[in-house]
């Protein structure tokens, strides 16, 4: 009997067929922690913890969150331009974007307060450190002329900023799909 009910709940998209869908699109499984997580909490902590005797703990640096957005300058003409930049971030983070609205009204580039403009995601624990370590270890290598990123990005709160020109680099796009290239 309990086997009839878990092939109606997949008929039906139950609880079988939404766990299928969200660790598709990038939840965290249980017990297992993502490699870079593993990564600072053995080597990188402790090293940082040598180097810095006299601070606390807590003062050491850390990722918080990780930010990812779009700016689609076209969506004030086209929604589409926006909705499909929407969908291509949360194929790469694994996450529903939030969709960003203009605060102020700019008349030389058509936009009006409350237009939305853009998407953003924010990235916290698990789903963070992963999404770090396929950017670090997939979607970096495959940029065109890559030298590197720039120490100079740090902001003086220890914020870093990094700009990428096409979305294509990530695996979970695919390049014959995409209407048109976004940084």
């Amino acid at each position: 009997m309990a086997t009839d009910k878990n092939a109606t709940a997949k008929k039906a998209g139950g609880k079988k067929a939404d766990a299928a869908v969200t660790i598709a699109r990038g939840a965290h499984v249980k017990g297992v922690k993502p490699r870079y997580f593993a990564k600072y909490n053995d080597s990188v902590l402790p090293e940082l913890k040598k180097r810095h005797k006299d601070t606390n703990p807590m003062e050491l640096p850390r990722l918080v969150k990780i930010v990812v957005n779009t700016c689609q300058g076209e969506a004030t003409q086209n929604i589409k331009a926006l909705e499909s930049a929407a969908a291509e971030l949360e194929m790469i983070t694994g996450q529903k974007p939030l969709i960003t609205r203009a605060k102020k009204s700019i008349a030389s580039f058509k936009l009006r307060a409350g237009m939305p403009i853009g998407a953003s995601v924010t990235l916290r624990r698990e789903r963070m450190f992963e999404f770090f370590d396929r950017l670090v270890n997939v979607a970096l290598p495959r940029v065109r002329d890559f030298r590197g990123v720039s120490l100079n990005s740090f902001d003086g709160r220890g914020n870093y900023s990094l700009g990428l020109r096409e979305q294509i680099i990530f695996p979970e796009i695919e390049a014959d799909k995409v209407d048109k290239s976004r940084g």
